[in-house]
């Protein structure tokens, strides 16, 4: 009844006032309450009244909250493309787990025992990790698996996840007041990743709760993302909630959340079809605002990256749309019979603990640095990030049609779906049009390269692209087919 009280009473005041102090409220509700007790009352309800709490000297300054998307200003985009130069886990965080490390063992972060411990730990989930089948089992169970993933996966799934809420930022799709679900938490790497992106943006907000089964994974998660995130007081950081998510209970999920995440989880649940993946997707989608996203986000192997593709088309199915990266410029549906497709981004700086485990016999085993990732952005409404959709009659030939051109220079529009895959002789690269059912891939000598078609290699992921005068050649090998790019290829962008 007391929350009630205090919520009843925040409304009824600030329909009055467009600021005022928390402390005020005591005039307006019958319990006796401290200024803490009316704030731990009320704080997660402030963001749907599009209020700000703001503390001032053991009190807050409740304001009306600014509207709309997040419009990067100048120093904002100066500060962001400066960390994307060369991209890590900030000191201060380093020293939280460090600390993290020598509360779990009792001993110095960098004691010789702890790191060969941490070592054994690494190379078991990377044992792990690659089995298929029924023996594949990767938990968190006990306090050196997640010691394991501190030092060796964070680090990539921390910038990794920047890189993707950063290209949202830019691309107006975050609000200046974000309510974020992290399902599948872990210890915490992205709210970690939020809140390091929003220590480089000013004056916004992002109250996070997550999702997590593992008590380990909790404990760290308590210890870590509470101190880092208590550094930007814009960011909440509410408790976890314990539970597995294939039986997560929905009613204990926030209402008009702009944000669903799920960071390489389902590639590590066990016995989950497709389908009952997509049901939990969908369900939890039902607490979504209108305006909101869902990031999928999966290693970019080739067993789940297209595990991962198929995950996104069933949800596709269910009636959530594609924001991005796939496009469907043809306006048709997309039905591979494999589509392993993922971006690539720049290696990132090793943390000094990933530099203490790599001093030994083997280091390479230990160092962790390229990022390589699969997702999708999905929506309740048909926004997608490529607007454009070829012309009625225009010269291009779908992808669908290409064993009808074998051997023939034609003209195409299509996406580009992967990283170089070429061996220094030549770039490769994965493209898609949304028609297509076999592979297609863009082929182009080093030694074909001109201005006309360097922008097949500068491009980014994802990126719409007209390729004309391209020479269609079928790999039997492969079943798939690909697009030689020789001296008289032309690509230009069609995005605007």
């Amino acid at each position: 009844m007391t929350e009630k009280e205090v919520i009843s009473a925040l409304k009824y005041v600030s329909r009055m006032k467009a600021e005022f102090m928390l402390s005020d409220m005591r005039n307006y509700i019958k319990s006796e309450m401290s200024v803490q007790d009316i704030y731990r009352a009320a704080h997660t309800s402030l963001m749907d009244m599009g209020l700000d709490a703001i503390p001032v000297e053991g009190d807050f300054r409740i304001v009306r909250a600014p509207k709309g998307n997040i419009e990067l200003t100048g120093p904002e985009k100066e500060k962001n493309e400066m960390f994307f130069q060369s991209p890590g886990v900030s000191r201060k965080l380093e020293r939280i787990v460090e600390q993290y490390l020598e509360k779990k063992t009792g001993k110095s972060w960098d004691d010789p025992i702890i790191m060969e411990r941490i070592r054994r730990a690494v190379l078991s989930q990377k044992a792990d990790y690659w089995k298929e089948g029924k023996s594949r089992k990767i938990t968190y169970d006990k306090g050196y698996d997640v010691v394991g993933y501190l030092a060796y996966q964070f680090p990539v799934y921390f910038v990794q996840f920047q890189h993707i809420l950063y290209r949202m930022a830019k691309e107006g799709l975050l609000k200046t007041r974000m309510k974020i679900l992290d399902v599948g938490s872990g210890p915490g790497t992205v709210p970690l990743a939020v809140t390091d992106l929003y220590n480089r943006l000013d004056d916004h907000m992002a109250s996070i709760y997550s999702v997590e089964m593992f008590d380990e994974n909790l404990e760290a998660y308590r210890f870590i993302v509470p101190q880092y995130a208590a550094i930007k007081s814009r960011i909440s950081v509410e408790e976890p909630i314990k539970a597995d998510i294939k039986k997560l209970d929905i009613d204990l999920i926030p209402d008009k959340l702009d944000l669903i995440v799920f960071s390489n989880v389902f590639n590590e649940i066990k016995g989950m079809t497709i389908e009952q993946k997509a049901d939990v997707v969908k369900k939890l989608s039902e607490k979504l605002a209108p305006e909101g996203n869902i990031i999928i986000i999966e290693p970019a192997d080739k067993v789940n990256s297209t595990q991962a593709r198929k995950l996104i088309l069933a949800l596709k199915g269910m009636g959530l749309s594609i924001y991005s990266p796939c496009s469907f410029i043809w306006g048709s549906g997309c039905n591979p019979e494999e589509c392993w497709s993922f971006e690539q981004q720049g290696d990132i700086m090793p943390t000094r603990l990933m530099k203490k485990l790599a001093e030994c016999d083997e280091p390479y085993r230990y160092v962790n640095t390229d990022i390589k990732y699969t997702y999708a952005i999905m929506r309740k409404d048909k926004l997608t990030r490529i607007k454009f959709r070829v012309p009625p009659k225009a010269k291009f030939a779908r992808l669908s049609k290409l064993e009808s051109h074998v051997g023939k220079r034609i003209n195409v529009i299509a996406s580009l779906m992967s990283g170089d895959l070429g061996d220094g002789k030549y770039s490769l690269y994965k493209i898609c049009d949304g028609t297509s059912v076999k592979q297609v891939y863009a082929v182009i000598p080093l030694s074909s390269l001109t201005l006309e078609n360097k922008l097949l290699r500068e491009t980014k992921y994802g990126s719409v692209l007209a390729i004309e005068n391209v020479l269609v050649k079928y790999n039997e090998a492969n079943d798939s087919y690909n697009l030689l790019v020789g001296k008289g290829t032309v690509v230009s962008s069609v995005e605007e």
